[in-house]
């Protein structure tokens, strides 16, 4: 027996402004929409392929944004780590910047390979080394 991760929530103040930020990141769109709640995804396939897909082996969750009345009020227990793949590590921060995210410092020594940015709802997340040709390579 296997279970796959479909899908991840998050909850949040304002689902909307995160589902137009994270799809910006991610390259995702509005799947399914209705008060207090939005569904984000890769666009393209119907839900009989997407069925098939899961299936067959893990597919790329999509993502909940579930209004709550609460606040965030301490660091993530759990958090995305996204690589970029098409440019360099500094271009892409600048890039998830200008889409509304902040940068975070929650202890970092300033020695890591990574960046730790918020989203607009100040929910942490890090972008890793790039994966772009040129950027990256196995061996």
């Amino acid at each position: 027996m296997t279970a796959r991760m479909t899908e991840i929530s998050i909850d949040c103040a304002d689902p909307a402004r995160l589902a137009d930020f994270w799809s910006g990141v991610l390259g995702y769109e509005v799947i399914h929409a209705e008060d207090g709640l939005i569904e984000i995804g890769p666009a393209g396939r119907s839900d009989a392929e997407l069925l098939d897909a899961v299936r067959r082996g893990p597919v790329p969750p999509t993502i909940f944004l579930c209004r709550v009345p609460e606040p965030k009020k301490v660091k993530n227990r759990l958090h995305f780590d996204v690589s970029p793949v098409d440019g360099t590590q500094a271009d892409e921060v600048a890039r998830i910047e200008a889409l509304g995210a902040t940068r975070a410092d929650i202890g970092q020594s300033g020695e890591e390979s990574w960046v730790v940015l918020a989203d607009p709802e100040g929910n942490e997340f890090c972008v890793l080394r790039s994966l772009a040709p040129g950027e990256f390579a196995l061996a």
